[in-house]
């Protein structure tokens, strides 16, 4: 039994770009274009509507060059307007073969935004398609409102239709413009309209009010679509268009046996990054196939799971999305999730002391701390370094200020053999401040302190600021030369965590 073929068409660069607060430069569009066609290998791209601005057509004009000269003109679609021909000039100098001519959907649009009869509007709309034919541009119709249409006026959409069926026209596009449609409508209308007309293309083009896109997009297939438009990450007006990602995942694991289509998951997580970037909206850490902790198990007796059988897996594997498998680290965090860790670094540890940095992670994550792989090598030598001295002498508090136009201060309480001891001092800077107040408390103690000679910072590589920071500090007293590290999100709280260790083994 042959597979039915679903097209898939990216209007990424058209109803996405419709995101509040976004709009791709000319640049941005040939290289997003590019990167669909190519990379993900869409069938078919919505890449602008036309006559919006003078920036839009020269975007629309490089898109069109590079497709002539790479075979894809054919696949790259702009929205038109029945606007006696307007648009057709347009599209004329762009260089661009296929309209999507929107058209109303819904006798409620027709009557109250045109004010038409729908005969007035069948006649400019079958001009519009057959201006468009004689100028070599192929057509495909939008019925806007085209769900509400189906609610409240479906005699209207089927002799719409009907008519449609007579024009020379490639696809006919059923949008639920304003995300209203539940999946039981979606399958009831569209089983309605592909029973009436077997043999035209009818694609869906989701919106995402409800949260409903893609449950939407399943029950269409089910009812003969032949295509669906999508976008990256989701984008669109409002609440969003039914996002790639998840409807790509969604067919080829729940529709295999009967829908193929040519996207490459494999490039959906890289191309989604790169969208990301150019339209500067976050996606979602929780988004299905490309947020950043999909493919993140954070309890620990899930990753026990995972040793024992990949007992938390499922078909999302992360590989075919050209993504990894992480494991959490923080306060939920048991011995496997840090084994796993450790296993990509090429580390390992006897059982005293995994259990020991584990218990180090859960403190650090009861105090809301980030904690990330590659700080793992960093806890793990300050949890063992630890564990090497007894301390007779620990920083039991301090007060550290910093006020611009005033010198840094610091109030620490050192206990010291199980004696409180409190010391005030100002310096350069808040660690400066600190050792000075140690000085003064040592000085009255008639105790020495080594002198520091060397001071160093680093945070694990690609970390962020909210990384934990690790501060190492060379010493040297009378007898040798020896080395600290202390471990804090704070820079200065490191530091004096360095300071403690010195305290104890000088």
């Amino acid at each position: 039994m042959s597979k039915r073929k679903i097209e898939i068409m990216d209007t990424t660069l058209r109803d996405g770009e419709q995101t509040s607060g976004v709009s791709f430069p000319s640049v941005e569009k040939l290289t997003i274009a590019k990167l669909l066609l190519e990379e993900l290998n869409v069938d078919r791209i919505e890449v602008a509507s036309a006559r919006v601005s003078e920036g839009e057509f020269q975007a629309v004009k490089s898109i069109t060059d590079w497709a002539n000269s790479n075979g894809y003109i054919d696949r790259v679609e702009m929205l038109t307007f029945v606007d006696g021909g307007r648009s057709i000039d347009w599209m004329i100098r762009a260089g661009a073969k296929v309209q999507n001519l929107l058209t109303k959907g819904s006798l409620n649009h027709l009557t109250h935004q045109l004010k038409k009869t729908p005969e007035q509007h069948f006649s400019e709309v079958k001009e519009a398609v057959l201006s468009a034919q004689k100028e070599g541009i192929s057509t495909n119709v939008y019925l806007e409102d085209w769900s509400n249409g189906m609610h409240n006026s479906p005699e209207y959409v089927f002799q719409f239709l009907d008519f449609l069926a007579t024009l020379p026209l490639k696809r006919i596009l059923l949008p639920d413009t304003l995300g209203v449609l539940t999946h039981t409508e979606t399958f009831d209308y569209f089983s309605q309209i592909t029973a009436k007309h077997p043999h035209i293309h009818f694609d869906f083009h989701a919106h995402n009010d409800y949260d409903l896109s893609v449950a939407n997009v399943m029950e269409s297939i089910k009812a003969g679509a032949k295509g669906l438009h999508l976008t990256v990450n989701g984008m669109g007006e409002r609440a969003g268009n039914a996002p790639m990602a998840s409807v790509v995942a969604v067919i080829n694991d729940f529709f295999k046996d009967e829908v193929e289509i040519n996207v490459k998951e494999t490039s959906l997580y890289s191309v989604s990054k790169i969208i990301e970037t150019f339209s500067g909206v976050r996606i979602p850490s929780n988004k299905p196939v490309v947020g950043d902790n999909v493919f993140t198990q954070t309890a620990g007796i899930h990753a026990d799971g995972d040793n024992k059988n990949n007992l938390y897996f499922n078909n999302l594997m992360p590989e075919r999305f050209g993504r990894k498998r992480k494991y959490a680290l923080g306060k939920t965090s048991g011995k496997a999730n840090i084994e796993k860790n450790l296993q990509e670094l090429g580390l390992e540890l006897d059982q005293v002391d995994l259990l020991k940095v584990t218990q180090r992670i859960i403190e650090l994550g009861d105090k809301k701390e980030l904690v990330t792989k590659e700080d793992l090598p960093y806890i793990i030598s300050d949890v063992l370094e630890s564990s090497l001295y007894e301390e007779r002498i620990i920083v039991e508090s301090y007060v550290l200020t910093h006020s611009k136009g005033l010198k840094p201060s610091t109030t620490v309480a050192v206990k010291i053999d199980g004696e409180l001891y409190e010391e005030h001092a100002q310096g350069d800077g808040q660690f400066d401040a600190f050792m000075n107040a140690l000085r003064k408390l040592y000085k009255k103690k008639n105790m020495t302190m080594p002198q520091l000679v060397d001071y160093a910072v680093r945070i694990p590589p690609g970390s962020t600021s909210a990384a934990l920071c690790e501060t190492i500090i060379t010493w040297e007293s009378d007898k040798n030369k020896f080395i600290t590290r202390g471990l804090d999100c704070d820079q200065t709280v490191s530091a004096i965590k360095a300071t403690q260790k010195m305290l104890n083994i000088k």
